[in-house]
C-alpha cells in the first residue's frame, strides 16, 4: 500500500525579533526628537520676542532717561538763573536796609545830641519861664525830628516824590507843606468820583495780586490805566503845568480802592491833559 506523506513546505527562516524592536526604538526616538526640536523651535521663537521686547523697551527707557536728563538741566539752568536773580535781589534789599539803619542811626543821635545839650542848657536857666520855654522847643525839634525819620523811611518815586502806604503818613506829608493831598475812597459800581480837580472811575480789582484798573478823566481826556501795583504812583500832567500830579492806590479790596492825589502847591487840578509813561 501506497503511503502518501503529507507536503509541507519548508518553514523560510523570519525577521529576527531585535529587527522590530531596534526600529520601533528609532521610531521613537524620531518622534522624541521632532517633539525636542519643535519645543526647542518655539522656546527660540518665545526668545525672540523677548528679546524684541526688551530691545523696545530698553529703548524707550533710553528716550525715556534723555528727556528727563533734558527737563532737568533745563531746570537746573532755571534755578541758576532764580538763583542770581535772588542774590542781586537781596544783595539791593541789605544796602537799603544799611541805608535806612544807618539814616535812622543818625537821626537819632541828633535827637540825643540836641536833647543833651538843650538839658544842660535848662540847667543854667533860674526863671521857670524860660524853662518852659526851652521844654517847648524840645518837643518841637523832636517833633521835627520824628517827622523827618520817618519820612527817611518812606520809598521815593522815579520823580523823587515820597510814596505815603497810609493815613498816618499821607498826613506827615501833608505837615512837610511841599504838596497838596487829597485823600479818596472810590467804589466799583460807583462810577465817576471827584478828586481834587480830576475824576477816576474804578474799573476792576485784584485782592490777591494787590492790583487795580482805572480811568483817569480830566480836561476831556479819558487814560486807562490797567493792572497797577498798590502804592506803585500813577503820574499826569495839568494842561499848561509842567509839575506832574502823582496818583497813589493804597489799598483795595473786591469792590473798592482807596488812596491819595498828591498835586504841587499853587497848580490847578482841574485839568489833565495827558499820562506820562507806563500808561
Amino acid at each position: 500500500m501506497m503511503e502518501f506523506q503529507e507536503y509541507s513546505p519548508s518553514a523560510t527562516p523570519g525577521t529576527p525579533r531585535w529587527v522590530g524592536l531596534a526600529l520601533g526604538v528609532l521610531s521613537g526616538l524620531s518622534l522624541f526628537g521632532l517633539g525636542l526640536g519643535w519645543s526647542a523651535l518655539n522656546q527660540a521663537k518665545s526668545l525672540e520676542q523677548t528679546a524684541v521686547a526688551s530691545k523696545q523697551a530698553s529703548e524707550a527707557l533710553t528716550q525715556r532717561l534723555a528727556k528727563e536728563d533734558e527737563i532737568n538741566q533745563q531746570m537746573q539752568s532755571d534755578l541758576k538763573v532764580i538763583a542770581n536773580k535772588l542774590n542781586v535781589t537781596q544783595g539791593e534789599l541789605l544796602n537799603a536796609r544799611k541805608q535806612t539803619k544807618s539814616a535812622t542811626h543818625a537821626v537819632d543821635q541828633k535827637v540825643d545830641s540836641l536833647a543833651t545839650s538843650m538839658k544842660a542848657e535848662l540847667a543854667t536857666k533860674a526863671s521857670a519861664d524860660d524853662l518852659n520855654k526851652l521844654n517847648g522847643d524840645i518837643t518841637g525839634v523832636k517833633g521835627d525830628l520824628d517827622a523827618t525819620k520817618n519820612s527817611i523811611q518812606m520809598a521815593r518815586s522815579e520823580m523823587g516824590t515820597l510814596i505815603a502806604r497810609n493815613h498816618d503818613e499821607i498826613d506827615q506829608l501833608r505837615h512837610m507843606g511841599q504838596r497838596d493831598y487829597f485823600e479818596f475812597t472810590v467804589q466799583r459800581k460807583g462810577g465817576a468820583t471827584k478828586v481834587g480837580g480830576i475824576q477816576i472811575v474804578l474799573k476792576d480789582t485784584n485782592p490777591k495780586k494787590n492790583q487795580y484798573t482805572i480811568n483817569v478823566l480830566a480836561d476831556d481826556n479819558n487814560f486807562e490805566k490797567k493792572n497797577r501795583s498798590v502804592n506803585e504812583p500813577i503820574f499826569f500832567y495839568t494842561g499848561g503845568s509842567r509839575s506832574a500830579l502823582e496818583l497813589v492806590v493804597n489799598k483795595v479790596t473786591k469792590s473798592s480802592a482807596t488812596g491819595y492825589l498828591s498835586t504841587p502847591k499853587s497848580t490847578p487840578t482841574a485839568s489833565a491833559s495827558a499820562a506820562t509813561s507806563g500808561q
